[in-house]
């Protein structure tokens, strides 16, 4: 009995267009590619939200209780002309940079002793069960009994509303490395701040990055409302107290674009600091997408 063997098909070799034959700039209209840029969406968005505070506000017609937008770009420039916001930015935010620093080199060396340490682990639970849902804001009296009506109130604050976020993401992001990695560290011979270095750091960088985020987010607020209570105490202080003082003034165009400043504080560390930063890092190498 014969076997009936399957009809080869003749091979043949098809020559394929380069991928770039067509150039990239005509594959999209205009229109979409120009959507594609995410700046120019976030832009449009705080167009809208512009356009309808200008409409709520005429519809409402008190400037007293709610100034135009366009009255407040003015004020905003006002201050901006006569350096006084740029000087109030400057004075938070060197405060801020006190306060952010510490509470950064505080969690790096709680994390990295309870990741070296049982105790150190039982230690950093204990704490944050404790301390993180206490507000920062909540501890500025003993602050001031403390430090007294100076910047270290402040930095007191600042160290207690970063530390614990930035810690609790720190140590969530060290207990998710994989045990691969972990033993090859171990192999070679890695131990303590090298090994948290070297292997746990890299590996945990999408959290550590999460919480450095939340902790600016979280220091930035609680210094604006420390500044509003400091500053009504000693007379001084940085963007929160301009907010104060010129609420107390009734000059609301002021006070909004006090508000205004310190959204732009944040819309640029956002965007120009973490975004480059998480650019550089986790995106290149692939730990993010």
């Amino acid at each position: 009995m014969s076997t009936i063997l399957p009809t080869l098909r003749p091979e043949y070799e098809r020559e394929l267009e380069p991928f770039t034959a067509v150039p990239l700039s005509r594959a999209l209209p205009w229109y979409r590619q120009l959507w594609q840029q995410g700046w120019l969406r976030k832009a449009l968005i705080l167009l809208v939200l512009a356009v309808a505070w200008e409409a709520i506000a005429r519809v409402q017609d008190n400037d007293l209780l709610l100034p135009t937008f366009l009255a407040t770009a003015r004020a905003f420039a006002a201050a901006i002309a006569s350096g006084e916001l740029p000087g109030k930015a400057v004075v938070s935010l060197s405060i801020l940079l006190q306060g952010y620093a510490a509470g950064i080199v505080l969690a790096f060396a709680l994390t990295t002793l309870a990741v070296s340490t049982r105790i150190g682990r039982d230690l950093l639970d204990t704490l944050t069960a404790m301390f993180n849902p206490l507000p920062a804001i909540a501890l500025l009296p003993l602050a001031l009994l403390w430090f007294g009506l100076g910047t270290g109130s402040l930095v007191f604050v600042l160290i207690h509303s970063v530390l614990w976020p930035l810690a609790l993401n720190t140590y969530a992001g060290f207990r998710g490395v994989p045990e691969t990695l972990r033993m090859a560290g171990r192999n070679y011979g890695l131990r303590g701040l090298r090994y948290v270095v070297l292997i746990l750091v890299p590996a945990a960088l999408p959290a550590i990055l999460s919480g450095l985020k939340i902790g600016w987010a979280f220091a930035w607020r609680t210094l604006i409302a420390a500044e509003l209570v400091f500053g009504a105490s000693s007379g001084k202080g940085g963007l929160g107290w301009y907010i104060f003082q010129n609420r107390n003034e009734l000059y609301t165009d002021r006070v909004f674009a006090g508000l205004a400043t310190v959204i732009l504080i944040g819309l640029a560390v956002e965007g120009l600091v973490f975004t480059t930063l998480e650019r550089l890092t986790v995106r290149r190498w692939g730990l993010q997408h």
